[in-house]
């Protein structure tokens, strides 16, 4: 039930203050949280919407304001001009990708420079200071969240922060680019009521890399899906997240057994793949992880995350979109049984979801 609920708006933004203190040049900063939603276009029907539409087939809005199609009439942000801030952004939509950029022009249609968004976290984790934190766009699946520094633009140059499209593939929905809002600089915008903390204490630095440490083992899973009715585009789909070498089956919440096991104070490796004509999102509770490889190839991210995107596989290619994440149980607190599924609502109310139990650690010997 969790995609009515979401689409319907129960979700919200959770801040841990403190950024200040491992990132001193943020004391004082203005801060604004903005936190993007989406929902059903009322009386379009959503199966049809998704095959081979060129329509979107929801609704976004911002902080509450709705970019209604097909209008599209986008929200408005003021500020002072040259002005460094801090944007806390959180991707709330049920279904919908972001993939977010800032631009600025002469003109409102004369947008079109791409401005640089500083990265300072992604998922809640900071990602220090790496030259790659500079970014032209910021992709947030469903779930994700980035926290990243911009600059207003001077007076009388326009800015417009916008979501790129985003090619879900040919069973998923499509995300044409929209201006989410537009951003206009003045002497006489009023103050920001929110601003960072004018100092922090000092917080430990980032621990040290995933990639440095040994994993216990390396597990694989894949995503798919199969159509009730094979020969019929608009059936329902049921949608599986499976271990390999396990039959595909649809989650169940009266689960006896997880499907997952591992120990606290261990570091595992997981091999997740796309085999699906449509994107997928994987995202696990209690703990990060660092991606290690895309696509087989290595990768130099020391960024922590809990959310990723899969792109759709094609049906031609002989290998499948994959992500290697080196998945971290060291913490205290990650004992138990909790969840990790497709982020994209639609597919975990769907069954594409697992459970894993996280044992107490292994006494030494």
């Amino acid at each position: 039930f969790s995609e009515a609920q979401v689409l319907g708006g129960g979700s919200g933004a959770l801040i841990v203050e403190g950024i200040e203190g491992l990132r001193p040049e943020l004391a004082g900063l203005p801060e604004r949280v903005l936190v993007l939603r989406d929902q059903k276009i009322p009386g379009k029907n959503e199966d049809e919407a998704d095959i081979g539409s060129h329509e979107p087939s929801k609704d976004l809005s911002i902080n509450f304001v709705g970019i209604m199609y097909p209008e599209n009439r986008p929200a408005a942000l003021v500020a002072r001009p040259n002005q460094r801030e801090f944007w806390r952004v959180l991707n709330a939509a049920a279904d919908t990708y972001f993939d977010l950029q800032l631009r600025t022009g002469p003109s409102l249609k004369e947008a079109r420079t791409p401005s640089v968004l500083e990265l300072v976290a992604l998922d809640g984790a900071p990602v220090g200071n790496r030259g790659d934190a500079k970014r032209a766009h910021v992709l947030l699946a469903p779930g994700a969240r980035a926290e990243f520094l911009v600059t207003t633009p001077p007076e009388g140059v326009f800015a417009q922060f916008v979501t790129l499209g985003y090619d879900t593939g040919p069973n998923g929905e499509i995300t044409p680019e929209r201006v989410l809002s537009n951003l206009f600089s003045t002497h006489d915008a009023p103050v920001l009521a929110t601003r960072l903390s004018g100092s922090g204490p000092p917080l430990p630095a980032s621990q040290t890399s995933l990639a440095a440490l040994k994993p216990v083992r390396t597990r694989r899973l894949y995503f798919s899906e199969e159509r009730v009715n094979p020969t019929d585009p608009t059936s329902p789909i049921t949608y599986f997240l499976t271990v390999e070498g396990k039959t595909p089956k649809a989650f169940d919440m009266n689960f006896q057994r997880p499907d997952v096991i591992a120990r606290q104070g261990t570091v595992e490796d997981w091999i997740v793949q796309n085999r699906a004509a449509e994107a997928h999102a994987f995202h696990i509770h209690q703990v990060h992880f660092q991606v290690l490889e895309r696509d087989g190839k290595t990768v130099d991210d020391p960024t922590l995350r809990d959310t990723i995107d899969l792109p759709y596989w094609d049906g031609k290619s002989r290998s499948y979109p994959s992500v290697k994440l080196r998945i971290d149980f060291r913490g205290s607190n990650v004992v138990g049984t909790f969840l990790y599924h497709c982020h994209i609502l639609e597919h975990e109310d769907g069954g594409m979801m697992g459970a894993i139990r996280v044992l107490p650690a292994a006494p030494k010997k």
